[in-house]
Order: C-alpha cells, then structure tokens, then sequence
C-alpha cells in the first residue's frame, strides 16, 4: 500500500497534476480519505520528502520546485515517434546482420560447440576456484592476472612467434575491446584509421566510437593493399588488418606487403594493430608468423582472443604492447580498467599450461579441415550458380564471390528465415564494388552431413535473387 502511494504520488508531481508549491493533504485527513493507516501515509510522505519531492514546513508538506520538470504525458507521447538525441558519431556505427538465432546453420564466426571439452574445462575452473579462494572474489591486476599473462606469452611466443613479455600483455573483453584499447590509447577525434575493405565491421565501430576519420583500403589476394601515394594522401595513425587470414575474403598478407608496411609505419609515426583472426586454424601447410615478430620493436599491437579457440561466451582476449609503450600507458590503463573475471582468467591459464589447450586446438584443426573440404565438395555438386570460393587454407569459413545479378542481401535475409545464416559479402565493405558481392558461410558450429541440403536451399534462393527469379 505505501510503495502504490509513493507511486501515485510521485507520478502526479513528475507530470504536473500536483503543482510546486502546491500542499499535500495531512496526513491524518489523506489516511481517512483513502481508508488507509495514517502511519503508511506518514511513512510516504518521509520517503518522498528524502527523494526531494516534498518539503515539509510548518503548514504542512509541499510540493518542491523541480528544476527541471518531467514533460507532460501530451509531450512524452508527441516525442515517443522521433529519435532520441544520440552522440553524433553513433549514427556512423552502422548495423549488422541480425545477431538473433546464433544457432543456426552457416554462420560464421561459431566455433563447434559440441566439440568443446567441457569437463577439461571445469576441472580447471575447479582448480582455479580452489586456488584462487574467495580473494579472487576482489578486484585483481587491472592488466590481467598475471598467471594468464604469462601463459599467453609464452603460447604466443611458441605458436605465433611473438616477440613479447609478460608485462607487454593486457588483457581484455575480447578482441573488440582489445581494438578499442588502441585507438583510446593511441589516436585523438580526428585522426586517420585505415580498415580493410572489406573488413571487420568491429574495427570500423572501434574507430568511429573513437571520431576517427576512416579511410578503406581495398584487399586483393595478397591482403592489404597500400601504395605511396596512399601515405601521401591521407597518411594513418592507425592501420587495422587481419594478416594472417583477411577477414572475410581469407587471404594472407603477403612478406613484402607486411614488411613495407612495418617500413612505412615507422616513417610516418603510424602504428598497425595486428588482428591475428583464425590464425591457430591452418588448414595447409605450417603457421603463418605474425607480423609482430618480423622484426625488432616493430611498430605493432597484436590482438587476438580465445573467443574462437574456445568459446565465444568466454569473453577473453588480449592486446600485445610494442615495448616502448607499456611504460607510457601502463598508469592510464590501470585507470582505465578493472581486475575483473578473475576465476575466469585463472582457469584458462590452467588450462593453457596443463596441455588441455593446445590438445584442443589440434582436434580442432583437424575438425575444421575435414568440414572445409566437405563444404567445397557440397558447393562444387549442388550450388547450381556461377561462383567463386576463396579462402580456404585457414579458420571457418568460405567465401562465395556471385555474380552482381545475385542479390547477397536479399539471399541472406530469405535464408535467416530458414534458420540458414550466411552473411552477405557486400555487408563488409565501406565502398562496395562489383566484386563485393557473395556470401560468408561459416562452416565451424555446422555438422558436414547438413552440407548438401543446406546448399541446395541457398542455391535455390540464389536463383530466387536474379531479377526475374521465382
């Protein structure tokens, strides 16, 4: 009865029924009239005056002046159709695919689930809970806990041929938080960023959030592609790629490309941040070495997250500092974060160490090479339109390069309805060309018996796409 009281009340103050200034009843004259006890009027009326609704006095209770008064109910429901007033740079932050239905076939970016070893897994959460105790329960290093720290670099260092220590890693919420850290960290509103086109949508929202002036730069099928007049033009603070496996047309980029590129950066004061998308997952041949370990002090942030390797829900990643910066940033990231996922974080150190990750990361490989080659197989019989596939030699999905008279848009909306989820190709691009056009088809949470018939409905939505299609 006192919470419905303070309620009514309160909502006749807030739209203007009851004025400021204006007395409330007593409350002995409120209780009768309302059939109540005066002690749940009394208790209402301190509660509101606590609030700053009412002002008690010594000719009773008052409504209090509101600097600023809540728009009447005719003003609120006369709003309700426009948009709300936003941060500027929001408005460039441009939607993706539907995120809804994670389950369903095709979608990129899911690594097989089923496959995880989820009692590994627990045994370390155990051993971490355990040891860690209810101290981990509190606030930890805001860099990360230092036994994940340690164990990234030295997996880094061994399976990636990262040139790093300890103190040189942070950790955080993902990749896409590891992305912002860098452009919070290193640029200011107005600085240049150059995104790969098509490219990681995540680096262009990173950017923008960030008031970054972003400038696409096309990829070929050796990466990235930069000419001089490029730097003259609009030289970078930042360059965002995805080296080791271009995200989403799958190229890597070539020696000469990465090393002219660390040149390059080093004369124009530029720093790349190295998006190590896919790499643990190479299909043919050995590891491509990241572009952090080229060289000595290379002006380069490696990014990378276990969101892939283990499990998206995990939400760990981490961010590899040149050296020369962990001491001028150290003090405003401490600020800037907080220890937090610690049991988490302990876990997958554990995890790591014990052996448990990189076992997985095998079983995977195999797991992921055997499904490519059976989604190949199935596009190759029953994808009864003109197409071309590239990637292929690393990580989980294909792309499938159509012919403009396709619609990649408008296949990908019609097969989202049939719980189908491919993304379309033009969706990654700032400036989309002709050739930007195809689908993304992640094989990685898909079983490969469900290949042909999930193929043989996206071709037929394909066709149903072509001007005149049924």
């Amino acid at each position: 009865m006192q919470r419905q009281l303070h309620d009514r009340l309160k909502n006749a103050i807030l739209d203007g029924s009851l004025a400021p200034g204006s007395r409330l009843p007593g409350s002995r004259a409120l209780a009768e009239a309302l059939g109540i006890s005066r002690n749940t009027v009394t208790a209402t009326y301190e509660h509101l005056a606590a609030e700053g609704y009412v002002r008690p006095d010594r000719q009773g209770t008052r409504v209090a002046e509101l600097s600023s008064p809540a728009p009447s109910k005719r003003e609120r429901a006369g709003k309700q159709a426009g948009t709300p007033a936003t941060a500027q740079r929001l408005a460039r932050i441009l939607p993706s695919a539907s995120r809804a239905d994670m389950g369903a076939a095709l979608r990129p970016g899911v690594p097989a689930l089923s496959h995880f070893p989820l009692a590994a897994w627990r045994r370390s959460l155990e051993r971490a809970i355990r040891g860690g105790g209810c101290a981990a329960l509190g606030y930890g290093d805001a860099l990360g806990e230092p036994a994940l720290r340690a164990a990234i670099a030295q997996h880094l260092s061994v399976a990636r041929g990262v040139r790093c220590e300890p103190r040189q890693v942070v950790i955080a919420e993902g990749a896409q938080e590891a992305i912002s850290l860098c452009v919070r960290l290193l640029s200011n509103p107005g600085d240049t960023g150059w995104v790969e086109d098509p490219g990681y949508r995540g680096a262009k929202a990173a950017m923008h959030a960030g008031d970054m002036r972003i400038v696409p730069m096309r990829v070929d099928a050796e990466g990235l592609c930069v000419s001089e007049r490029d730097w003259r033009k609009h030289p970078p603070r930042l360059v965002y790629t995805t080296p080791s496996h271009q995200y989403p047309a799958g190229s890597v980029l070539s020696i000469a490309r990465r090393l002219e590129l660390i040149a390059q950066a080093r004369r124009h004061g530029a720093w790349i941040v190295e998006d190590d998308y896919d790499s643990e997952f190479r299909h043919t041949g050995e590891p491509i070495v990241a572009m952090q370990g080229l060289v000595d002090d290379a002006p380069v942030l490696y990014v990378g997250s276990f969101s892939k390797t283990m499990f998206p829900s995990l939400r760990l990643g981490f961010l590899v500092l040149p050296e020369r910066l962990v001491s001028a940033v150290q003090a405003p990231l401490e600020e800037m974060l907080r220890g937090g996922h610690r049991h988490e974080q302990l876990a997958m150190a554990d995890f790591i160490e014990s052996g448990q990750f990189s076992r997985h990361l095998g079983r995977m490989r195999r797991l992921y090479r055997d499904r490519q080659q059976a989604l190949r197989l199935a596009l190759e019989k029953h994808f009864e339109v003109p197409h071309e596939i590239d990637g292929g030699h690393c990580g989980m999905h294909l792309t499938v390069r159509l012919p403009g008279r396709f619609d990649d848009r408008r296949i990908a909306a019609e097969a989202l309805r049939q719980r189908i989820a491919p993304t379309p190709l033009s969706g990654f691009a700032m400036r989309p060309m002709p050739s930007d056009n195809g689908l993304v088809l992640g094989y990685g949470n898909t079983a490969s018996e469900l290949f042909a018939p999930l193929v043989t409905r996206l071709s037929q939505l394909a066709r149903a796409s072509e001007p005149g299609g049924v």
